[in-house]
């Protein structure tokens, strides 16, 4: 769980600078103009489209199954990418390991 969790933030934090950085040189709609290049960048791009919307998909029943808040990442989605569906990923596994069942007991010792 310590591992996932610690995967999960350092490629949330390590994506979330590098695009800040991109944002920052391209403008937020600079990939569009890139995903209208050729046929490749538009193939990538309903590539990334296709798997966000089966991860929101995922997400809304999975969210609703452990009581997680849906709107704000699907939002964050609409608006981040992979990034809003990172940082639903640490929310979970952040819950997740807070409603950890307790361990089962040992056998009983005379």
């Amino acid at each position: 769980m310590k591992l996932r969790l610690f995967s999960l933030i350092a490629v949330f934090a390590a994506f979330s600078v590098y695009s800040t950085m991109v944002i920052l040189d391209h403008g937020y709609t600079g990939f569009m103009e890139l995903a209208m290049t050729g046929a490749w960048a538009t193939q990538v791009f309903i590539d990334l489209c296709i798997a966000l919307v089966l991860f929101a998909l995922w997400m809304f029943g999975d969210a609703r199954e452990r009581g997680l808040p849906f709107w704000p990442y699907f939002i964050a989605i609409l608006t981040t990418g992979s990034i809003g569906a990172l940082a639903y990923l640490i929310h979970r596994t952040i819950r997740e390991g807070s409603h950890a069942p307790a361990p089962a007991p040992g056998p009983a010792t005379a």
